[in-house]
């Protein structure tokens, strides 16, 4: 991490105590930031779920079937939410979301509903 003067940066993630200690480097001097371990879990996964955006390029709209959805399919929305499992029984997708946050849950739609998608997800075994 660096601004248009490269003179900031993460120094040092470490265990502190209860808690965990992220010490950046800014320019008027060092900031150290304490968050939970369960809160530094947050982190991690919103920073690896936003890297994972960031590498998959420009957003591919496109809209699909519900019952057509695959794992790692991600909704278009104000909130991402990317499709961890999809099972389908008689004429109902049961579809299991996560959030950026590490949040799951789950919901059911007609097969034939139209699931708005930013970006598909990885074809098995691809």
């Amino acid at each position: 991490m660096t601004n248009e003067h490269e003179d900031t940066g993460i120094r040092d993630i470490a265990p502190a105590g209860a808690e965990v200690g992220i010490r950046v480097a800014t320019p008027s001097g060092d900031l150290t930031l304490l968050c939970t371990p369960a809160r530094a879990r947050e982190l991690a996964t919103a920073l690896g779920f936003a890297a994972d955006e960031a590498e998959s390029g420009p957003a591919d709209h496109v809209t699909v079937r519900a019952d057509e959805l695959r794992r790692g399919d991600v909704r278009d929305g104000d909130r991402p939410m990317t499709v961890e499992a999809v099972r389908t029984g008689g004429g109902t997708a049961h579809v299991t979301w996560s959030s950026g946050a590490g949040r799951s849950w789950n919901q059911m739609y007609d097969v034939a509903a139209s699931i708005p998608l930013r970006r598909r997800g990885r074809e098995a075994g691809a």
